[in-house]
């Protein structure tokens, strides 16, 4: 049963599913680096959608404040926070593009 719930092709009713940790053309991940840059395909752009809405959400929160000095601070403190969050996004991204560079994984990660 276990096996099942962690295979990558199941087979119901002469339907065949696949799931998502397929490579390229339907190949399967054959090591580390396949896999973390299928999941990096998942996560950047979804860390990017957050931070879209972090930064919606404080500009949103200072239009609102009315010019009230705690919900002005407030509102600074989420969009330096999404600020903080698109430095730190982009520096992952690029630690990693430099490690896969180093170590030889050009097709592996990202």
């Amino acid at each position: 049963m276990k096996n099942q719930l962690l295979s990558q092709s199941v087979n119901f009713g002469g339907q065949t599913i696949e799931g998502p940790l397929k490579g390229a053309e339907g190949q399967p991940i054959e090591n580390l680096g396949q896999l973390v840059s299928r999941v990096l395909e998942f996560l950047v752009p979804f860390a990017g959608v957050i931070l879209l809405f972090v930064l919606i959400w404080g500009g949103f929160d200072y239009m609102m404040s009315q010019g009230n000095p705690e919900k002005l601070k407030a509102a600074q403190a989420k969009i330096t926070t999404g600020l903080i969050g698109f430095i730190l996004l982009i520096f992952s991204y690029l630690i990693v593009r430099l490690l896969s560079t180093i170590f030889g994984l050009q097709q592996g990660i990202i």
